[in-house]
C-alpha cells in the first residue's frame, strides 16, 4: 500500500489510436504529467488530499487543451461557463460551483464556497459576487477564451447535430487522491457542453453525481454526458457499490459506468480507495489520465485498453 496515491483525468470521448496526432498525444500527456506532478508534490510533504486534488486542477485548468479554465468550451450565446466541485472524505464536507464566468480558477470557488460558507452549490451571478467577496483571482472572460473552442462553437452553430471534437468530446478535468492520513478527497472541473443554454448544469458541480469522497468508502470524479451520470448517481453509487456490495473498487468502477451506458451515458471516471490503487472505467473509446503514487514516477494513458506508462 503506497503512502500516498492520486490520480487524474482530463475527460473521456472517441479516442481510438491513430485520432490524435504525435504532436497532439504528446502535448495531453505532458498535460497530465504536469497535473500528476503538481498533485504529487503536496502529497509527498505530507500535505492534506484536498490540497492536493486542488493542485492538480489547477494545472489543468489553465491548460487550454482541457476543457476546465482556461480552454473551456463556449455557450450558445458564445459565452464561457465554468462549473467545478470539490468534496472532503473526511469531514463529508462540499462545495461546488455552477455558471461562474470570471474565477480563473473555479475550483477555487468551489473550495471558498465549501470552507467559507454554509451552503454546498452556488451558481450564476451569485457565484460570481461569492468568488470576488473571497479574494479569489478575477480575470476577463477573455481569459477562457481559445481559437479552437470558438471554431467548435461556429460549427455547432451551422448544424447543432454535428459531433465535435470526437477526441475529446466529454471535457471534464478530475482528480482523486488519498494521503498519507488516510484521507480521501475528489475534485471535479469542466467548461459544460459546446452550445449549451438555459443555463445548462451537468453532472460534475452534483455532489453524488460526477463528484464524491467519502473517508473509508472511495473518491470518484466522473466524466461524459452528465445528464446520465445525474439519473444513475453515479459518484456515489460506486462507493455504494463498494460498501453494500462488497464489490473491490476496480468492478464498482466498471459496474457503474455500463448502468451508466445501460441508460444510453457515454463517458468513463476515476476511483481511488483505501489501499490507494486507482480504477479507471471507460465506456467510450478513450479517456486521457493519469496515476502517480508515492515512489512511483507518473504514468498517463489515453486509449481505452492502454494501461498508465510513464
Amino acid at each position: 500500500m503506497p503512502l500516498w496515491s492520486l490520480a487524474i483525468h482530463g475527460g473521456a470521448g472517441v479516442i481510438a489510436p491513430g485520432s490524435l496526432t504525435p504532436e497532439q498525444e504528446k502535448a495531453y500527456r505532458a498535460g497530465l504529467d504536469e497535473a500528476l506532478r503538481a498533485g504529487a508534490a503536496v502529497l509527498d510533504k505530507g500535505g492534506a488530499s484536498l490540497d492536493a486534488v486542488a493542485a492538480a486542477i489547477h494545472v489543468l485548468e489553465d491548460n487550454p487543451l482541457f476543457n476546465a479554465g482556461r480552454g473551456a468550451v463556449f455557450t450558445a450565446e458564445g459565452r464561457n461557463e465554468l462549473d467545478a466541485a470539490i468534496m472532503d472524505g473526511r469531514t463529508m464536507k462540499a462545495g461546488a460551483v455552477a455558471g461562474i464566468t470570471r474565477t480563473r480558477h473555479p475550483i477555487d470557488a468551489a473550495r471558498a464556497v465549501m470552507d467559507h460558507s454554509p451552503h454546498v452549490m452556488l451558481t450564476g451571478a451569485g457565484a460570481d459576487a461569492f468568488a470576488r467577496e473571497q479574494g479569489l483571482e478575477q480575470v476577463d472572460p477573455a481569459w477562457f477564451r481559445t481559437e479552437a473552442r470558438w471554431r467548435q462553437l461556429q460549427e455547432w452553430q451551422r448544424d447543432h447535430q454535428a459531433v465535435l471534437d470526437r477526441t475529446h468530446l466529454f471535457g471534464t478535468v478530475g482528480a482523486v487522491a488519498l494521503d498519507a492520513e488516510g484521507n480521501l478527497a475528489a475534485a471535479t472541473s469542466t467548461g459544460g457542453m459546446t452550445g449549451k443554454r438555459w443555463g445548462r448544469v451537468g453532472d460534475s458541480p452534483i455532489i453524488g453525481a460526477g463528484t464524491y469522497a467519502k473517508n473509508g468508502q472511495c473518491a470518484v470524479s466522473a466524466t461524459g454526458s452528465g445528464e446520465y451520470f445525474i439519473r444513475e448517481s453515479a459518484a456515489r453509487q460506486v462507493c455504494d457499490r463498494v460498501t453494500f456490495l462488497g464489490q473491490p473498487l476496480a468492478q464498482a468502477a466498471r459496474d457503474t459506468i455500463m448502468a451508466v451506458g445501460a441508460i444510453g451515458g457515454d463517458g468513463g471516471l476515476i476511483a481511488m480507495g483505501l489501499e490507494g490503487v486507482p480504477a479507471f472505467a471507460i465506456n467510450d473509446l478513450g479517456m486521457y489520465r493519469g496515476h502517480i503514487a508515492a515512489g512511483q514516477a507518473p504514468a498517463t494513458a489515453i486509449y481505452a485498453d492502454e494501461r498508465p506508462r510513464d
